[in-house]
């Protein structure tokens, strides 16, 4: 079901460079753990802050890849980030977050009901090959921008083994 218009966002894609910056994941579970895993593809310093985390964040800690601080969020916690991800399931403290954002001029982006309070969305993404493809829809359904990435993902699999052939797109050698 699409969402209302003053749901969806018009959007700017760009491409941030975080290669060794730091950035803010708040939040330990799912969500989280997919936003560390873009950051980490991206080469950012990543911190954690959450009483709990995931298997998939302990082990990116096990390998010396993030940081876990065990605890509540704190406002400070945003402070010199680049960027900051609020994916709790509390929405107050994800509000909390973006608040300490927008107050340290820190970009910020928020799962759940306050998504459209944020500054940025992330858009599904795909990686092959050194490719980077991402399909955003502006708030308006990330199932749809999954389903699409993953279709291109798909179709490049057949153009690489089509180009791995000597083959055109019309199967031609």
């Amino acid at each position: 079901m699409p969402m209302r218009e003053r749901d969806m966002k018009k959007i700017l894609p760009c491409s941030l460079f975080a290669e060794g910056r730091p950035c803010l994941v708040v939040g330990g579970g799912k969500i989280g753990a997919r936003k560390v895993g873009h950051l980490l593809d991206a080469g950012a310093d990543v911190t954690v802050v959450a009483p709990e985390v995931s298997a998939a964040i302990e082990a990116w800690v096990e390998e010396g890849r993030v940081r876990v601080e065990h605890r509540a969020f704190r406002e400070s916690d945003v402070d010199g980030m680049l960027v900051a991800f609020a994916t709790t399931d509390d929405e107050a403290v994800n509000r909390q977050v973006l608040q300490a954002c927008r107050a340290r001029g820190v970009m910020a982006c928020s799962a759940g009901a306050s998504w459209a309070d944020g500054d940025f969305v992330t858009p599904a993404v795909l990686r092959q090959d050194g490719l980077v493809v991402t399909v955003a829809t502006g708030g308006e359904s990330c199932r749809r921008a999954r389903r699409v990435k993953d279709a291109i993902g798909r179709r490049l699999v057949t153009l690489d083994q089509e180009e791995e052939d000597g083959r055109d797109e019309q199967g031609h050698e």
